[in-house]
């Protein structure tokens, strides 16, 4: 059985600071608005995400690199949810292997920031300073818009990957659960206990 759980999605609200905060804590995923890069009928079943982004998808690697148990989160460097994702997941890196994998579609600073997690020399550092930057509306790490050509198809395949599965929102989780073995998906952040025990951890 796969289970496969969706957070409520909204636009982004563009405003006045408070609305944008407001928005920010009631919500726990991004979702695109009016881009080139339109989610499209899923494709791909949940039960075969997890094999095709192992197969076809690129990201940077953390965590317990030597770990059998993979964790594929897909998320946009935009996204302040991944980031509130990010940082949860930090305390888990002992226990789980995660793959994160750069998509763009909610701003023009989303492929060049993901070109720069996913060539960083240290991603843990640099995610970790990229994604304090997001959640303190500061727009991240400065990014140049020169990206390598194989550097580029990647994200954009990364992006047409998350498209073929219908997925709305990033953060979109895509894991084996460590207790059940079942593939689990889930569009949105998790506080830690949360994740954890969605991964099947505890």
């Amino acid at each position: 059985m796969t289970f496969t759980t969706f957070a409520p999605t909204r636009r982004l609200a563009i405003g006045s600071l408070s609305v944008v905060v407001a928005a920010m804590l009631g919500l726990s995923a991004c979702s695109p608005q009016d881009t080139a890069t339109k989610p499209v009928a899923g494709s791909v079943k949940p039960a075969e995400s997890y094999d095709l982004l192992a197969k076809e998808g690129r990201g940077f690697t953390v965590g317990a690199l030597m770990s059998a148990n993979t964790v594929y989160v897909m998320f946009d460097p935009q996204c302040p949810h991944c980031g509130h994702l990010w940082e949860q997941s930090l305390p888990l890196h002992k226990k789980v292997k995660f793959v994160w994998m750069p998509v763009a579609f909610i701003s023009a600073k989303s492929a060049p920031q993901g070109a720069a997690l996913l060539t960083a020399a240290n991603p843990v550092e640099a995610m970790t300073t990229h994604e304090a930057s997001i959640l303190a509306g500061s727009g991240g790490t400065s990014a140049s818009s020169s990206i390598p050509d194989d550097i580029s198809a990647a994200i954009k395949k990364n992006t047409d990957l998350f498209n073929s599965m219908g997925v709305e929102s990033v953060p979109y989780i895509v894991a084996r659960n460590a207790s059940t073995g079942q593939v689990v998906t889930n569009a949105g952040a998790f506080e830690t206990a949360a994740l954890a025990q969605f991964l099947g951890l505890n």
